[in-house]
């Protein structure tokens, strides 16, 4: 792959998270509101890893995108 495509596969990847994360705070906060708090916990937590890989994979789009302009 070359640094291009992999900048934008990190690109697409931190994107897929951060939607799937948007789904579950989503999912969280009908559970609240429903009162079913042991569901929007495991929707809180299913959130909060799923935004953990969308930094971590823009983190690296960032990084390689950054050598490829000569960045450091």
């Amino acid at each position: 792959m070359s640094d291009q495509h992999e900048v934008h596969h990190h690109h697409h990847e931190a994107a897929k998270h951060l939607d799937s994360a948007a789904k579950h705070h989503r999912e969280a906060a009908k559970h609240a509101e429903s009162g079913d708090h042991e569901a929007a916990s495991h929707h809180a937590h299913l959130a909060h890893g799923h935004g953990l890989h969308a930094s971590e994979h823009a983190e690296h789009a960032a990084k390689k995108a950054a050598h490829l302009h000569g960045g450091h």
